[in-house]
């Protein structure tokens, strides 16, 4: 008998009308005969307003009894859920993660998991009833409940789903899959019906709200299948549960992707800033300090620029940080400054990474020459570049943002239609 593993967002679980449409797809799977595990999120917007009540309270916080709170809103949608089945007839028990127990490590807030204890899921699979777990946590050693941090309920749903060695996990949210641009910037944008680990890798890296990069490492490290689909799409998937016929997208090994695109997708982040540190000394040692204090203060560096002087005296030094840490990281520089004797200290919000994203680029060239092409004949100027195997990122103004992205899922044959 086929196992499913199936996982409802705040925005599936957002009302009971929602939950009742959550529990029809639930309900569909389970006739089918199918051995079935549901992972829920919070409704949404209730964690927000769990992180908000914490926040109220003045002095530092206790991490500890702050992941009791904010766990308290996965409780209530797997009882909710679980009330909901019963009421259609249909067998079905929620479970918190300390109960089965869901075994991780004690970094409140941004817990790993450890260990999945699957008796209790196995004994309800016996007695023909549906699990219902409620994502986002678990239970460290010292007894007392973690979460896993921001997508927290992907990350249980892909774990138990690896433990149980489940057939497929589906992630059931308010979009129908994974689009090879953003629909909102670019209209002509297509679902794509496949994609592979490294590339959901990338995307998710570059803020792609799908799926957590945790999550998509927990799949591919086990060659587990994922299919992101729509709540709100009524369409009914064949009896065979591998067959993806026009439903979702699922994101599976490279070699199972029968005929790969060159690009597979244009993705961007605006969660960047950048740091400009003018007329260094060009000196042996000066990157280590600036990028050894950063990274000893947890700042991860993106992006990195370095232009040497005619002379070959000084260097003006640019990077890029996360958004959220461009003031501890001008901080942290400013600290520095008679160490590394830089002249001035540049910040900047106002700016987007954008990234052409495919396996194809492995045996195909020019895929860098086009997109700079691409975006000079916009008028767009380049501020930095990085790349990787499968990427190509490019650092530019974010009022370019649109144009930018519109202009290369063009130029990479990437339009509906095209």
């Amino acid at each position: 008998m086929k196992t499913i593993v199936m996982k409802f967002g705040g925005t599936s679980l957002a009302n009971i009308d929602r939950m009742r449409q959550a529990a029809g797809h639930i309900e569909r799977e389970f006739n089918k005969r199918l051995r079935v595990i549901v992972i829920v999120s919070a409704m949404a917007g209730e964690t927000d307003r769990l992180v908000n009540l914490a926040n109220k309270i003045e002095g530092n916080l206790d991490l500890s009894e702050r992941d009791v709170l904010i766990s308290s809103g996965e409780q209530a949608s797997a009882a909710l859920l679980a009330m909901i089945l019963k009421a259609k007839g249909i067998e079905a028990k929620s479970w918190l993660g300390w109960q089965l127990p869901i075994k991780t490590d004690y970094m409140h807030g941004s817990a790993r998991i450890l260990n999945i204890d699957k008796n209790d899921l196995e004994d309800n699979f016996n007695k023909h009833e549906i699990s219902i777990v409620a994502g986002f946590q678990g239970i460290s050693d010292k007894n007392r409940i973690t979460t896993l941090g921001r997508g927290g309920s992907d990350t249980s749903a892909i774990a138990i789903a690896c433990a149980i060695e489940a057939d497929i996990c589906d992630i059931y949210t308010d979009v129908d899959g994974v689009y090879t641009a953003d629909p909102r910037i670019v209209p002509k944008a297509q679902r794509l019906e496949k994609v592979s680990y490294e590339e959901m890798l990338e995307m998710a890296s570059l803020g792609a709200k799908v799926l957590q990069t945790r999550s998509v490492e927990l799949g591919m490290t086990s060659g587990l299948s994922i299919r992101v689909r729509s709540t709100f799409d009524d369409h009914v998937i064949d009896d065979n549960i591998n067959n993806q016929k026009s439903i979702g997208t699922i994101i599976c090994e490279e070699d199972e992707i029968l005929e790969h695109k060159i690009v597979s997708g244009i993705a961007y982040s605006k969660d960047e800033a950048k740091i400009t540190l003018t007329k260094l000394n060009d000196n042996p040692g000066i990157a280590a300090l600036v990028f050894g204090s950063l990274a000893d203060g947890g700042i991860n560096v993106d992006m990195i620029v370095q232009n040497i002087s005619s002379d070959g005296k000084f260097t003006d030094l640019t990077f890029t940080v996360p958004a959220s840490d461009i003031k501890r990281a001008t901080v942290m520089l400013e600290s520095l400054k008679n160490s590394i004797q830089y002249d001035k200290l540049l910040g900047s919000k106002d700016i987007v990474k954008v990234s052409v994203i495919g396996v194809g680029m492995r045996s195909h060239s020019g895929v860098a020459a086009l997109m700079f092409k691409t975006l000079a004949e916009k008028g767009i100027n380049i501020l930095a570049i990085a790349t990787s195997e499968i990427k190509v990122s490019v650092l530019i103004d974010v009022q370019h943002l649109e144009i930018a992205v519109k202009s290369l899922h063009t130029a990479y044959n990437l339009d509906k239609n095209s």
